[in-house]
């Protein structure tokens, strides 16, 4: 191991160990708006209540986009037969595991904990717990204890869905290559592209596999996009245009009011907008925001009962006069969101952190528009923008001229884009012996 490496997971331990005072006090903190943060504390030290499945599968979903992008390979394994650990930090992610395998859990087929904190005993402690077979970490997670850890007991730890954006790059070489030093480490990567496999391979992370994005093989909940049919209905929007701006994001939301403005002044019929931010804890600020700045809204939460289907709208009163905009505070129904639009904005984009998932509305034939920051989404985005069924507008001005003029790709143009990028699933399912042979052979 490098003498830069050994001593920045020296510093790195040193620095846990100090300040976990404070990563406790952030979860009371954050338990005190959502009480999951601070239930199920034993398990953040790799301490189980539930006898622990060993042998299982391990996945790293850190909250609900990974958990997502997940779903499908999870659901593989089951078939297969195996036993499945779900590890995760946020509650949205916990509670749509929770959801979505309700049965596997049921069944004792799956579990879902608290990912331990970033040191070496939690870590020793759920490995004693799980002894899992082989570890898949989603997305763009990487935790060195839990890489080195990893390594100490021989399970073999893989990126997964993996990518190494354009500005990962620029801000490691500024730190010394320290975070491609721990990828170094793990037992290999199951990367969305030829480029990003280009990128890992440059940096000597080993054992690369070109597998796709496991987000084009999400299964579509039924019940929402009929309910989200329903209430469109039920707030008169079916003889005009419905804008969803989803996944918005705290730094971005006067650009969209401003295009917002913009359309409604030069309109006619009026759109009907739905507005659906991404954190929970925005739900009530935005809302105010947006009221404060004219518009009518109106809450889902309030408007609608807790549960959705195709009878979501039987019993409700009919409605006098739609709203301007339909708040969207609830989380896991982006799909019921996108079943009403007619067009998606795509949260992230406006903000330096970057622009978030596109492929839920390309999946129900959407046309997607996104702000200019989309390195983090390099892989579907610049295939999506070159076949014309995404782009990405710098402003409030060119984004509501591509939302009402410009930007009309078919739905025949969005499902060949589609099919040609969907399948991860079955590739890396195919991928994974040769995977596991080669980190095997390299212990």
């Amino acid at each position: 191991m490098p003498l830069k490496l050994r001593a920045f997971l020296g510093l790195w331990s040193v620095i846990w160990y100090l300040f976990l005072p404070l990563v406790l006090l952030y979860l009371y903190r954050r338990g005190r708006k959502d009480p999951l943060y601070s239930q199920h504390i034993k398990e953040r030290f790799g301490l189980y209540i539930a006898p622990p499945l060993r042998g299982a599968v391990w996945v790293h979903a850190v909250s609900l986009g990974e958990l997502r992008s997940a779903v499908p390979m999870i659901q593989a394994f089951l078939e297969r037969g195996e036993k499945v650990v779900v590890t995760q930090f946020t509650p949205a992610g916990r509670r749509e595991t929770e959801k979505v395998f309700a049965n596997a859990i049921a069944k004792g087929d799956l579990q879902c904990v608290w990912v331990p904190l970033e040191t070496n005993w939690a870590y020793r402690a759920f490995f004693r717990s799980y002894a899992p077979k082989f570890g898949l970490v989603m997305e763009i997670e990487i935790w060195p204890r839990m890489v080195m850890a990893s390594q100490s007991a021989n399970v073999p730890l893989f990126m997964c869905n993996a990518q190494y954006p354009s500005k990962s790059i620029v801000k490691d070489q500024k730190f010394f290559g320290l975070r491609p030093a721990v990828m170094q480490h793990f037992a290999g990567a199951f990367v969305k592209s030829d480029l990003q496999a280009q990128r890992f391979t440059a940096v000597n992370v080993p054992n690369i596999h070109i597998t796709g994005e496991l987000r084009f093989d999400q299964p579509i909940p039924v019940h929402l996009l009929s309910a989200g049919v329903a209430v469109r209905k039920w707030l008169h929007a079916d003889d005009r245009q419905v804008i969803i701006f989803g996944s918005t994001v705290e730094g971005e939301d006067q650009v969209y009011i401003d295009t917002m403005k913009q359309i409604l002044v030069t309109s006619d019929p009026k759109p009907l907008f739905v507005y659906v931010p991404r954190r929970p804890e925005r739900f009530s600020e935005i809302y105010d925001k947006l009221s404060s700045e004219g518009f009518s809204v109106l809450r889902r939460s309030e408007a609608l009962p807790v549960s959705l289907n195709e009878n979501t709208t039987k019993g409700l009163d009919p409605l006098a006069d739609s709203p301007d905009i339909f708040f969207g505070d609830s989380l896991g129904e982006m799909y019921f969101y996108l079943a009403m639009a007619d067009k998606s904005v795509v949260g992230g984009g406006f903000v330096p952190a970057g622009a978030h998932n596109i492929i839920e509305p390309l999946a129900l034939k959407k046309p997607v528009i996104t702000g200019p920051e989309t390195w983090t989404i390099e892989y579907p985005f610049a295939e999506a923008d070159a076949a014309g069924v995404a782009c990405a507008k710098p402003d409030a001005n060119m984004l509501s001229d591509a939302l009402m003029r410009s930007f009309n790709p078919s739905v025949s143009e969005i499902d060949a884009f589609f099919e040609a990028h969907a399948g991860g699933t079955d590739k890396l399912m195919k991928a994974l012996p040769a995977a596991l042979k080669s980190a095997l052979s390299r212990d």
